[in-house]
């Protein structure tokens, strides 16, 4: 089978989720054809996993101009832009009816097993750049295809490849065998059946971000619960506990990421958390009576417990761009142009430089991985990130490259500076409570109205309540 011309072809967008409708929407608004495959079974199905959870970013910015300029003509209305979404809000409020109005453009069902270039592996120099992509699709009733494409743009996310317990970035021993009793998500503890599995029980929670807190500051709530008695959480850092430690409490201009953090100090200084510092899981055990026993790499064994929750990040899944020539950084497994900007290791303050098209670009010319894949293994991905960066791929696709470099991006700060690269001790700015404001202070929280995260795939928080 000949490839049509590249000009005739659409743009393939991998994945419907908040990244991946935007692109089409400004795709759309370019006089381009897009072509979205969503390995799910409708649209924000990554979302909809998490719909318990209450994003820690207002409507006013998590709803990308160009989809609401495609979604005015149906009648639809922005919910009330000062207010927090849930997970499932979002979904059925904002992206499922944006995915309706694309109609046929959204292909549902359609994992992407593997993209390359037209009759040439990567290995293939020759007349390589002149040949459309090839993308291959299996759907979810058995059928395969082949499609081609001018461009292909990578929304597909991280939710489905969480990072696991082991400190090394490896599961940790006896991790897979234990999986009846670990989750990588922030569970919904309005589920009957999911709050009976930590309702009494003593749950440890791994990681150090804002699902951490989430997870941590639900346990408290459950613990106080009429029914909560024995509810216990156990916190393991991989680090020790510095100013920065809970994020950047009223130093945040996200208020509600900021508030999130302090729930969590919350949950410590009441005594409904254990913290245990500096503690790298190497393997998981059972005791006789099932219970998990966490062992660190240092030799500590930890108290046996009933339920482990991991939320040490997520990792972008690659294997199926393994056709095509990536440039993407040794560590984060981001673009090599934007990883220094977003590199936790280096900075931690929210001051990610704005970014577009050619930060994005790779050595194969007309790929891009966009929203929360075009940051690899960082953190703290926001929605408005990607709505910016998916509008200046879109324009220079069309060949407008003044639009294009033409990107305007002021994040929230998070209230904190200084980065994580330092093994064991905090460095001398957190010491002092960091570069960017003093140590939080505690304060008091009332009923959580909005606590979660903009991160597109990534969600960090609310199974506390709506």
């Amino acid at each position: 089978m000949n490839a049509p011309a590249t000009t005739e072809l659409p743009v393939v967008v991998i994945g419907a989720g908040p990244a991946g409708l935007a692109a089409a929407a400004h795709l759309l608004d370019q006089g381009i054809e897009p072509l979205v495959l969503e390995a799910g079974q409708e649209a924000g199905a990554a979302v909809r996993e998490w719909s318990h959870v209450r994003l820690f970013s207002t409507w006013g910015e998590v709803v990308d101009p160009a989809a609401e300029k495609l979604l005015a003509p149906t009648g639809w209305t922005r919910p009330d832009p000062a207010t927090y979404p849930s997970g499932g809000d979002w979904a059925d409020l904002y992206l499922q009816p944006l995915a309706d109005v694309l109609g046929e453009r959204v292909r549902t069902g359609a994992t992407v097993t593997g993209v390359s270039r037209a009759g040439r592996d990567r290995m293939v120099d020759a007349d390589r750049e002149a040949q459309p992509f090839v993308v291959h699709v299996a759907y979810a009733d058995g059928r395969e295809e082949r499609l081609f494409a001018r461009t292909v743009i990578d929304a597909s996310g991280t939710w489905t490849t969480p990072s696991p317990a082991g400190g090394s970035g490896l599961p940790a021993l006896g991790e897979k065998a234990a999986a009846d009793r670990i989750t990588y998500r922030v569970p919904d503890l309005k589920d009957l059946a999911v709050r009976a599995r930590y309702v009494g029980k003593r749950t440890v929670v791994i990681g150090s971000g804002a699902s951490a807190f989430t997870a941590l500051a639900c346990l408290a709530d459950l613990a106080k619960s009429e029914d909560g008695a024995g509810t216990k959480g156990v916190w393991i850092l991989r680090r020790g506990i510095s100013g920065s430690t809970f994020g950047g409490g009223e130093a945040d201009q996200l208020p509600a990421r900021g508030a999130l953090g302090l729930a969590a100090k919350t949950a410590v200084d009441e005594g409904h958390a254990d913290a245990v510092t500096g503690f790298r899981t190497e393997s998981i055990e059972r005791d006789s009576d099932g219970r998990l026993v966490l062992v660190g790499e240092d030799g500590r064994r930890l108290d046996a417990a009933d339920e482990v929750i991991v939320l040490t990040g997520f990792r972008p899944d690659l294997s199926f761009l393994d056709e095509l020539r990536l440039g993407l950084d040794e560590r984060l497994q981001a673009p090599v142009e934007l990883a220094p900007l977003i590199d936790p290791n280096q900075h931690s303050c929210g001051t990610v430089y704005p970014h577009g098209h050619r930060e994005l670009s790779h050595p194969e010319a007309g790929v891009y991985l966009v929203g929360m894949k075009s940051y690899g293994r960082a953190p703290t991905f926001l929605a408005m990130t990607g709505y910016e960066q998916v509008r200046s791929v879109a324009a220079a696709i069309a060949g407008d490259l003044e639009s294009a470099d033409r990107v305007e991006l002021t994040l929230p700060e998070t209230g904190v500076c200084g980065g994580a690269g330092l093994f064991d001790a905090p460095d001398a700015q957190e010491a002092d409570g960091g570069c960017c404001a003093p140590t939080p202070r505690l304060v008091q929280l009332g009923a959580p109205a909005a606590v979660g995260t903009a991160a597109e795939e990534a969600p960090a928080g609310g199974c506390c309540g709506s």
